[in-house]
């Protein structure tokens, strides 16, 4: 085997062990091993249709034997069925041929062989196994990661719930906020994401050269395929398809692609976010011993995991976006562009999982640093500015924002200057003492409230 420093793909190499979890979905091995499980589904089904006569019901040791081929599927089985498609050079087809010699070794099945992908176009077998694959990854790998983010930033968000923090819009200093309440949004926004994706029906087809039954049909005109397919289907866990050409459109897979790129984008903003804290040093980073910041600065801790996640953010959903353009286009009632792009699922997924691994490592190391975001907030008074003029208005101050426009556009204030101002205002005493009480650490809403109830 190729040693990972020989690998093309950073995938198979440096990053192996963050995309190891994907490699039983989506590696060659994966795709082949799925297409076995659907043709031996495919024949048990068959073999349990009453309208076929020809193919008598499995015993009950030939049907575990079948699922026993299914399930103990090794890469052996598969470098012998890559052997048989370097000579017929069709994937599908060189499955066909190993389990019927598989197979032939069974005298109750030797009778049957033909039966095996029989009436299924390539692409049944095909459109079936990704729809699996996608399934099964998303349940297993992509979903439980996503939950890892969630969980996580929830505890940074309930941990800092009420920790203040100088809001900055537009990078200028704006109404305060607290950490725990931007973190907070990012668990809201993941949420929806997260139910998105999930919520993405995966559609699958067994209906045959072009979608409408003809050699199904033709053996066995009486037989009621489009039910006998639809059930098939559903049995397997995925929605059926009636309408389809060769190829199911891979619509549903565009719209889960769409899904896994959005969820990217919200982690993209947050690697960002949070790359921009660490530079104001709200965050500093817990160091490791043995590391190295810089080749030739020794002080040097850079975000480097932020800035792994959204690099590989970028790749990820350059693949994501083409492939959700690309798959529900299709010449007529076939070609083969989708076959390939297919084959790069993985990569999009993997470059996903990588940077949800960077950018979990990365909050791991984070620690708040509260003296220098009480600094930031005493250096900006003039944000209270806001404050003071919503009870210069509830009391029919008039012009009341231009008083404070020209007492503060551009300009620093300090606790002493904005007193002065309040102590002229006419209002109540009782609401220029609130006032006056009132400091920018203290300006933050409900902030803390909405980041303990995420």
């Amino acid at each position: 085997m190729a040693s990972p420093l020989t690998a093309l793909s950073p995938l198979d190499g440096r990053y192996a062990r963050s995309a190891d979890p994907l490699r039983a979905y989506f590696s060659e091995y994966a795709l082949i091993r799925y297409r076995v499980r659907v043709e031996l589904a495919w024949l048990g089904a068959l073999a349990a249709a009453p309208g076929i006569a020809e193919l008598k019901p499995l015993s009950k040791a030939t049907a575990k034997s079948l699922a026993a081929l299914a399930a103990g599927f090794s890469e052996r089985d598969g470098e012998q069925i890559k052997k048989i498609e370097a000579e017929t050079n069709h994937d599908v087809k060189a499955i066909e041929y190993w389990l019927k010699a598989k197979l032939g070794k069974n005298r109750e099945v030797r009778g049957a062989l033909e039966f095996i992908h029989f009436a299924a176009t390539s692409e049944d077998i095909n459109n079936l196994s990704y729809a699996l694959m996608l399934e099964d990854s998303r349940r297993k790998v992509m979903l439980p990661r996503l939950d890892e983010l969630i969980a996580a930033l929830r505890g940074h968000a309930h941990r800092h719930a009420a920790q203040p923090m100088l809001s900055r819009t537009h990078g200028q200093p704006a109404s305060p906020t607290t950490l725990g309440k931007e973190l907070a949004n990012v668990v809201a926004r993941l949420k929806r994401a997260r139910a998105r994706i999930e919520a993405v029906p995966l559609l699958a087809k067994m209906n045959g050269a072009t979608g409408n039954y003809h050699a199904h049909t033709v053996a066995y005109p009486k037989f009621d395929w489009e039910v006998f397919c639809a059930r098939f289907v559903e049995g397997l866990g995925l929605q059926f398809n009636a309408y389809t050409t060769q190829i199911e459109p891979h619509d549903c897979i565009a719209e889960l692609f769409d899904a896994y790129a959005a969820a990217n984008i919200i982690l993209l903003d947050l690697n960002r976010d949070l790359w921009g804290y660490i530079s104001l040093g709200y965050f500093r980073q817990r160091t490791k011993k043995g590391e190295v910041g810089s080749s030739t600065m020794p002080h040097k801790v850079n975000p480097i995991d932020f800035e792994n996640s959204e690099g590989n953010l970028g790749i990820a959903n350059a693949l994501l976006r083409h492939l959700a353009d690309k798959l529900p286009v299709s010449r007529w009632q076939r070609d083969l562009s989708d076959s390939t792009a297919l084959r790069n699922s993985g990569n999009a997924l993997g470059h996903t999982l990588l940077a949800q691994a960077s950018c979990l490592r990365g909050l791991a190391k984070l620690e708040a640093d509260p003296r220098r975001m009480a600094e930031d907030l005493d250096a900006n008074w003039e944000v209270l500015t806001e404050a003071v003029q919503q009870v210069m208005r509830r009391h029919g101050v008039a012009g009341a924002y231009e008083k404070l426009k020209a007492l503060s556009r551009g300009k620093r204030l300090d606790r002493k200057q904005l007193a002065v101002f309040v102590r002229s205002l006419p209002i109540p005493a009782a609401e220029k003492q609130r006032l006056l009480a009132l400091t920018p650490a203290t300006y933050t809403g409900l902030a803390a409230r909405l980041a303990k109830r995420i």
